[in-house]
């Protein structure tokens, strides 16, 4: 009280002063000192500088200079002048100071106590709100500091401890926000000690007295009570405060949840009992030690509760009790701290079932060690990216008590994890950016994919995916199969759907390429079935990937309308979406029509009559050629009868020559061609059947089964041109124009002699005519023959189109590649069957060829039975005297065993796919 009278005194002589002679101005002073900051040390008998532009940009600006030096009464003055008192104008923080340690200090003239100019300055004082004032919040603890570090003076000579301050603080929470983050709101040397009123903790009167530091403190974190009521019962702040631990118990005040004070209940206190190895108890009729190893707590090992005090979480204890923990809270709770991670699990399936005391719940200390916690990013901590499928597997592999809990419904999810891309990714490659199972599913907020809130329900799936699958999510989100663009009451598929929950695989593995048209086909039921009916879907049966699937033509993620320009398949886009398969893509090309179907006579009637007229083609040759092989059967039955009871003439071992070499090497490439493009050919048109893929992989796979099929066909092309070039060699030869060589009684074109043939064939065979007399070529040979150059026309014109598509479609539409594919198909499909039902019984099984003819291999037949087969070609012969030129020796027996041997052999393989086909198209699901 004496001090402020004093002060007010001063100021009252001073203002009369001042009233009683004409005030200093400024620019009165500036006639002697010299404008600019001073510098040095004071010279005698030289004015030091004035630095009048530090002064105008102060709050002193208009603050004549006598106002703080009122000992000048004119100039000039005493070169010695009194300290200015800032009391006179600042009389509350003049009384604070005073009361302080550095008043004090300063009372007992101690040289190293700061004064109102070392921290405000003289003339060039600035406000706190001013960036660059010594007293602004961001330079206030360098401005401290000044003082209070290391190898500072006063820390030298006073032997203070916390000589680190500036630094400890530097390093602490509340500097580490000051400087890296730029928050100015946070805590400097001022907030907790105040500007001018500093004081020893040990005073009942300062700021960080341990009755008054929790006031301090919640002047920032005001909530304080709110955050701590699990752990501090709210009244305890104000009723009982020496019962518990001050704020910097926990939170050493420089360092922050670093060091602790020592007083109250410490750490040390804990490990008087805990810290020996030897400390057991028994719970449950078993022995639990209760040793804590306090060195997992510490920030060396990694611990991340290293700077947390056993009472932070072990609460409830009383101080003053030898054994404080006797009153503590049997379960530790996680709450104050991890507020938000605790009300998640809360909310969980596993914290559901905590609450319900179930013995399957994992509870925080399951999957965090209790006193050694480390942090996720630690790779010795449980819940490190690495180490969590480890951690679930726990409870969630086969067998544990989590996929027991679910009867079974959760099994293999560990290990169909393993074998996915996120876990080789994560296990074996050692990718922690990698998803693991608390990336899907969250760390602590687990719940059912039924749960409209859980990370994983389909509504979810998209946006939980999305936090690494950035650019995949803003394509799907923007695509048909969004909710934000489809409006409709079905479900849509999500990225589970297509890549499943656990065992997802690499997108360009077989596997999936494959499994994924299948995927679309539960939503595209009808376009998926059309699609499988094309060239592309029936390739992909068979396991070929480098063919069209769903999502090459669609896209994968940024599926759109057809109408839409930016879609795949709009008009703008589609060449060159075919263009990434088919170089040499057009406009009329890409008219193919991709998931047409024969079944619709309105949208595709080309396709609708194509289908129809080739099914009645194949029926109608296959019912009429049937009926004559089966009303044939019983007669040639009763003739081979006739031919062993002694009818038939014996063997002379006699050949007479029916073929040239040319002709047998000509079968040969037909027999060898047609069974290439029958077994290529028929495990894509049956590629639903299971047979067809296993016969694939036989051939090497789908693609090199496309290779046989193309050079059986250009072997198809060779024979059919050589026999082209022979036929004109030998009308040359003849003599004859081209109307009789073609219309000539040996000819192989159609005349009366077959119609006559055919007739009394029916009759023979209804017994009602003799055997007709059969010539050169029988009216079923012809048949045969020109079945050929009917089958090369049409299945070779049409394979042409399909091999060279983008060709052809410059002169035809596009839509004509399907019906040359139907074609090609079905006419396909005839002359198989026909060859190998009709033809192998007119040539080789019927009763009096059984079980071959190898005529065509050994060039000749028997004399005997050429008599009886060909009557009438053998009286030609004689007639004309040219039997003798047309006999040959008979074949060595070694020639004839190796020509019966290829021909059982084709015939064994024939009748084998004739078995499979039948099969496909009776028992085969498609």
């Amino acid at each position: 009280m004496l001090a402020r009278l004093a002060v007010l005194a001063l100021a009252l002589a001073a203002s009369l002063a001042a009233q009683q002679a004409p005030a200093l101005k400024a620019e009165d002073c500036a006639g002697c000192h010299d404008a600019g900051p001073r510098t040095g040390r004071r010279q005698p008998g030289v004015p030091p500088g004035f630095n009048a532009a530090a002064l105008k940009a102060s709050p002193h600006n208009g603050v004549d200079c006598t106002a703080c030096h009122a000992d000048i009464k004119e100039v000039p003055h005493p070169e010695k002048l009194a300290p200015v008192a800032c009391g006179a104008c600042h009389p509350a923080e003049q009384e604070q100071y005073s009361a302080s340690l550095h008043g004090t200090a300063a009372s007992h003239g101690d040289p190293y106590a700061p004064g109102c100019k070392g921290c405000h300055g003289t003339h060039n004082i600035l406000r706190p709100s001013t960036p660059n004032s010594p007293t602004s919040t961001f330079e206030i603890p360098k401005l401290c500091g000044g003082c209070h570090r290391e190898g500072t003076p006063i820390s030298e000579t006073r032997g203070i401890p916390q000589t680190n301050i500036l630094d400890n603080y530097t390093d602490s929470l509340h500097g580490q926000a000051m400087y890296q983050k730029g928050l100015t709101v946070s805590a400097v040397c001022t907030s907790c000690h105040t500007a001018h009123f500093v004081l020893p903790h040990t005073d009942p009167r300062s700021s960080i007295a341990k009755a008054n530091i929790a006031k301090t403190c919640t002047q920032c974190h005001s909530q304080i009570e709110r955050v701590h009521r699990q752990v501090i019962r709210g009244e305890l702040w104000e009723k009982a405060p020496h019962l518990i631990p001050a704020c910097v118990d926990c939170h050493e005040p420089h360092k922050i949840r670093q060091v602790f004070y020592s007083q109250g209940m410490s750490d040390r206190d804990c490990q008087r009992c805990h810290g020996d190895p030897n400390l057991k108890t028994t719970q449950a009729g078993k022995s639990v030690s209760l040793f804590i190893n306090q060195a997992e707590m510490t920030e060396a090992a990694g611990s991340r509760h290293s700077r947390v005090a056993c009472v932070q979480c072990h609460t409830g204890g009383t101080p003053s009790d030898l054994r404080p923990c006797t009153t503590m809270q049997a379960k530790v709770d996680c709450l104050p701290c991890h507020e938000e991670q605790v009300n998640k699990y809360r909310e969980s399936t596993h914290g559901t079932l905590a609450a319900k005391g179930s013995p399957d719940a994992p509870l925080c200390t399951d999957c965090h060690q209790p006193h050694g916690t480390r942090g996720h990013r630690d790779p010795a901590a449980p819940t490190f990216s690495r180490n969590v499928p480890t951690l679930c597997a726990k409870c969630h592999l086969t067998g544990k008590k989590a996929a027991l809990r679910y009867n079974g419904t959760q099994q293999n999810v560990v290990e169909h994890y393993r074998e996915s891309i996120h876990g080789t990714g994560l296990i074996q490659a050692g990718l922690t950016v990698t998803a693991n199972c608390a990336d899907c599913h969250t760390a602590h907020h687990e719940l059912p994919a039924s749960d409209p809130r859980s990370s994983v329900n389909p509504a979810n799936v998209a946006t939980t995916c999305g936090q690494c699958h950035k650019g995949i999510y803003d394509q799907f989100t923007a695509s048909v199969h969004s909710p934000n663009v489809t409006r409709t009451g079905k479900p849509l598929p999500v990225c589970a759907d297509c890549h499943s929950a656990h065992s997802i695989q690499r997108t360009d593995l077989t596997n999936f390429r494959l499994t994924i048209m299948d995927q679309c086909g539960r939503c595209h039921q009808q376009i998926s079935e059309a699609y499988f009916e094309t060239f592309h879907g029936k390739v992909s049966k068979l396991g070929y990937l480098k063919t069209a699937k769903c999502y090459d033509c669609h896209g994968s993620h940024d599926i759109l309308p057809v109408a839409d320009p930016r879609s795949h398949l709009s008009r703008n886009n589609i060449v060159a979406t075919c263009g990434k398969c088919h170089t040499g893509s057009h406009r009329q090309f890409a008219g193919y029509l991709t998931h047409a179907t024969h079944h619709d006579p309105k949208k595709y009637p080309f396709l609708f009559l194509t289908f129809w007229g080739m099914t009645a083609l194949l029926i109608g040759t296959l019912v009429v050629s049937g009926t004559h092989t089966a009303l044939w059967i019983p007669r040639s039955l009763q003739y081979r009868r006739q031919m062993q009871n002694g009818n038939a003439h014996p063997e002379t071992g006699t050949y007479v020559r029916r073929f040239r070499r040319f002709h047998r090497n000509l079968h040969l490439m037909v027999i060898s061609s047609f069974l290439g493009l029958a077994a290529t050919g028929m495990i894509l048109k049956f590629s639903y059947a299971s047979w067809a893929r296993v016969v694939a992989r036989l051939l090497g796979g789908f693609e090199a089964a496309g290779w046989i099929h193309r050079g059986c066909a250009i072997l198809t092309f060779t024979y059919f041109f050589l026999h082209l070039r022979d036929l004109f060699q030998q009308r040359r030869k003849s003599g004859k124009s081209w109307r009789r060589f073609i219309l000539s009684e040996d000819s192989m074109m159609f005349n009366g002699h077959d119609w006559r043939e055919l007739v009394g064939s029916l009759k023979w065979f209804f017994n009602r005519g003799p055997r007709p007399e059969y010539g050169r070529w029988t009216y079923w040979e012809k048949f045969d023959y020109f079945a050929v150059f009917w089958g090369v026309a049409v299945i070779g014109g049409t394979g042409l189109l399909l091999w060279f598509p983008e060709i052809f479609t410059r002169v035809l539409p596009g839509w004509m590649v399907n019906v040359a594919t139907t074609i090609h198909s079905d006419e396909a499909l005839l002359a198989v069957s026909f060859i190998f039902v009709v033809h192998f019984f007119n040539t080789h099984f019927r009763p009096e060829k059984f079980p071959i003819d190898t005529v065509i291999f050994t060039e000749g037949m028997p004399l005997e039975e050429f008599k009886r087969d060909r009557p009438r070609e053998y009286a030609g012969l004689v007639e004309s005297g040219q039997l003798e030129q047309s006999l040959m020796p008979e074949p060595a027996a070694r020639d004839q065993k190796l020509w019966r041997r290829l021909g059982f052999t084709a015939l064994g393989i024939g009748l084998f796919l004739i078995g499979l086909i039948i099969y496909a198209m009776l028992f085969a699901y498609r």
